[in-house]
């Protein structure tokens, strides 16, 4: 379980405080440094003025002793109680000394220039020392100052700030929440009018105007969809009632001449002659729900070919020899001008070849040739159909993969697929990750199967393929 509130405006009125903490954490921890080192320097630079002046004092005294007798020339340096100043000879032994807390002094080395140490313990402290010569007597020289008012000083900075941080991670996440609930009212409004769109107002579009960039290529994006789904339920509806049509035709059939026959005793000749006319449309009807459930079987996700080396030109060939009885029927002539080897299922692709090839044979102008041709790309091989014959309206060919799509449905013709043939190759084609393409004009019509050489599974442009606009025979 995520350790994130599912709401999104307290999400980003987390993330606000959470930056927000960091960036003033940063900033406090700056300053802090900025004021402890000024603070040093500003101790370390007046304690070295304090040896200094007293340095001075020596030079400008006749002893040790004038000193030590006249101590208001030294003590007026000290301005307060946390100071401290001494003077040791070389046994270490006090000469003089200003010590108001009475801290102790631990053994310092020898140093011909000014040191400067921490010392820690009850009291800790600052100090300077300088070993110097007088009268060719040795002397330490210390300057220091307790820390305890300089440490208590920056607690109560530290504490402060801790209390200002605080408050700000507070204020910042109120206000981000603030912020947050206002920045989101058009998401919401926007889901609002998601929420509104239905079965039944497919049609309804989201209004991506006075909208941020960032929502309004999400409205875009979702208007696409649901222009996709609307289509998606048109063409579902007009399955249905191209499905209904078609089956209602055979059933139709099979009743009345049932009726027909029933209404009176007919001779054994009678009821063979309906018998044979139900064969024919139960064969009508079994070759639809085989073929539907063949494109039920390919739209599956999980759905998957078996790939194997074909010999294109041996498959066109027996092909040609299947049809060769249909072809001479309407004098026309099988042309096999394909070569070359490729990849894929070679059930599939007779299918789909045979599909094309009938449809040619049902379509095409009489004694003319239907012409079976190959070529070879970069990537992909093109299979070519041609067959001479009224070409095929503009308006139609957007629609032609469409199941049940017929150009003119009252040339529907006795063991056709019932508007299927074409939606079962472009089908057959979206498995081997291919595309089909048809174009008609006055010097015939082609259709153009489009298969990768190297047997790839399909892929998202071959299932969205402008040329396949829908699932379909003409």
């Amino acid at each position: 379980m995520s350790p994130w509130p599912r709401a999104l405006s307290l999400r980003l009125a987390l993330l606000f405080a959470l930056v927000s903490t960091l960036v003033l954490g940063a900033i406090g921890f700056y300053l802090y440094q900025s004021l402890q080192k000024e603070i040093v320097w500003r101790d370390d630079q007046a304690l070295l003025g304090r040896l200094e002046r007293m340095r001075a004092l020596l030079d400008d005294s006749d002893s040790i002793e004038v000193l030590r007798q006249r101590p208001h020339l030294y003590s007026n340096m000290l301005g307060n109680q946390e100071s401290l100043l001494l003077m040791l000879d070389e046994r270490q032994q006090v000469l003089i000394e200003i010590n108001p807390t009475q801290l102790h002094i631990p053994p310092l080395p020898e140093a011909d220039h000014v040191q400067l140490i921490d010392t820690t313990g009850a009291e800790p402290a600052r100090l300077a020392w300088i070993h110097v010569q007088r009268d060719t007597q040795p002397v330490t020289l210390i300057a220091g100052k307790v820390l305890t008012e300089r440490n208590q000083m920056l607690a109560a900075y530290r504490l402060k700030l801790g209390i200002a941080l605080a408050a700000g991670a507070l204020l910042a996440f109120l206000l981000g929440w603030l912020v947050s609930q206002r920045a989101l009212r058009p998401v919401r409004r926007l889901a609002k009018r998601a929420a509104a769109i239905d079965v039944q107002h497919l049609y309804l579009r989201l209004d991506d105007e006075q909208q941020v960039s960032e929502l309004r290529t999400l409205s875009r994006a979702l208007n696409l969809m649901l222009a996709r789904l609307e289509d998606g339920f048109a063409q579902l509806s007009r399955f249905s009632e191209d499905l209904a049509h078609e089956m209602r035709t055979p059933l139709s059939n099979l009743m009345g001449q049932t009726q027909q026959t029933l209404r009176r005793s007919r001779s054994e000749e009678e009821y063979q002659s309906l018998l044979a006319s139900n064969q024919e449309e139960y064969e009508r009807l079994a070759r639809m729900i085989d073929s539907m459930l063949f494109l039920a079987r390919t739209e599956q996700p999980q759905a998957s070919v078996n790939l194997t080396r074909v010999d294109l030109h041996a498959l066109v060939e027996q092909l040609c020899e299947y049809f060769e009885g249909m072809a001479e029927d309407s004098g026309m002539q099988l042309v096999n001008q394909t070569e070359g080897w490729l990849l894929a299922d070679e059930e599939l692709l007779r299918r789909a070849l045979a599909n094309l090839i009938a449809n040619a044979l049902r379509y095409g102008e009489a004694n003319s040739p239907i012409s079976i041709t190959s070529q070879q790309l970069e990537d992909r091989l093109e299979i070519g159909v041609h067959n001479l014959g009224t070409p095929i309206a503009a308006e139609h060919l957007p629609r032609l993969f469409e199941r049940f799509y017929r150009c003119d449905p009252a040339r529907a013709q006795t063991g056709d697929c019932g508007g299927l043939g074409l939606s079962i190759v472009r089908s057959i084609l979206q498995l081997h990750g291919g595309r089909v393409r048809v174009n008609s004009s006055e010097r015939g019509t082609w259709f153009v199967l489009v298969l990768p050489t190297n047997g790839v599974t399909p892929t998202a442009e071959a299932m969205t393929d402008p040329a396949q606009s829908g699932p379909t025979t003409r």
